[in-house]
């Protein structure tokens, strides 16, 4: 097409020009306008490449607070580890609202990691107890460390247990932790949720992670792991006494955390964040509720960011222009 430009933003770009405080607020504003019927979340697709273990998908929606329309494409391919490239890939392209064409852009693996992890402290920050001190993060990868920075801007965290099953890995996230100021160790999954007030779960695990019973009443739990069918973390039990919301309930159900309550009552104890965030529905019921907040992750998370992405860079002059 004649005339047509479209922006690239780098992720070396997005990592400078975005913040973990930036994400959180932008994730605020996106469930709210979710909840309130502005903004839109559609059905992802989902395939491999020639080998069945290669996975990629698209998360598409439509963000009202830009007037935006795109996607996200999120891939992993495990062999690339091998030839000195990330395994996990995510790319998000916005489109004209008035043509359609693309417009951007974004490399969005930081992006992804950041957006994930302020869903993961937005659900904290409506429905944690204000008193929450001690966060046990089960899982030692990437998003662990997100999840570790961004709810640490939401509650006043003295102190971060971090568990898995590799230990040396919890050490090393534990001292990255300490290198930035933040008081961490590594500990076993049980010590960890006997002191926990918040209890973040960022693995991609396919059983529950622990017992019902390892849980303190009055504790929150953010899970972000479960991202597809068959995965889970939290044990099915824990429901029955606990407060459920998600960010998006519809979503959840079929490839979130509470796809084993499908067809079960308690699907419809499902709260949107967003209606917690609008004060159209109730948050936590007492200091002694049990409350889960599943983030499944959409599609409007990911173009709300790369929105803000984008002009961010556009105005520090790291964004580039190509003809289409």
């Amino acid at each position: 097409m004649s005339g047509h430009s479209i922006t690239i933003v780098s992720g070396s770009a997005a990592q400078k020009v975005v913040s973990h405080a930036d994400a959180i607020g932008l994730m605020r504003e996106a469930f709210i306008s979710l909840d309130a019927g502005q903004s839109l979340n559609f059905a992802g697709a989902r395939g491999h490449g020639s080998d069945p273990a290669t996975r990629f998908g698209a998360k598409p929606g439509y963000d009202a607070i830009n007037r935006v329309p795109g996607l996200k494409i999120g891939s992993y391919w495990p062999g690339n580890m091998a030839h000195g490239l990330l395994n996990h890939g995510s790319t998000t392209v916005l489109l004209d609202d008035a043509t359609g064409f693309p417009t951007a852009i974004v490399e969005a693996s930081w992006l992804n990691g950041l957006r994930t992890a302020a869903s993961d402290a937005v659900g904290v920050e409506a429905l944690s107890r204000p008193d929450s001190r001690v966060l046990a993060i089960i899982g030692t990868g990437n998003q662990a460390w997100h999840d570790a920075k961004a709810i640490s801007l939401v509650r006043p965290i003295e102190q971060i247990l971090i568990a898995g099953r590799n230990r040396e890995a919890a050490k090393e996230l534990a001292e990255k932790l300490q290198a930035d100021g933040i008081a961490a160790e590594p500990t076993d999954i049980a010590d960890a949720l006997a002191q926990a007030d918040i209890v973040a779960t960022t693995t991609p695990s396919r059983a529950k992670l622990f017992d019902a019973a390892d849980i303190r009443p009055g504790t929150h739990i953010s899970a972000m792991g479960a991202d597809g069918p068959g995965k889970q973390e939290l044990p099915v039990e824990l429901a029955a006494r606990a407060q459920l919301f998600a960010d998006e309930p519809g979503q959840s159900l079929v490839i979130g955390e509470f796809q084993y309550l499908a067809g079960t009552p308690d699907a419809e104890r499902i709260t949107a964040i967003g209606a917690v965030l609008r004060g159209a529905a109730e948050g936590r019921a007492s200091p002694d509720s049990t409350t889960i907040y599943d983030s499944s992750g959409i599609g409007l998370q990911d173009l709300v960011i790369a929105s803000f992405a984008l002009s961010q860079a556009r105005a520090a002059g790291i964004a580039q222009e190509v003809e289409f």
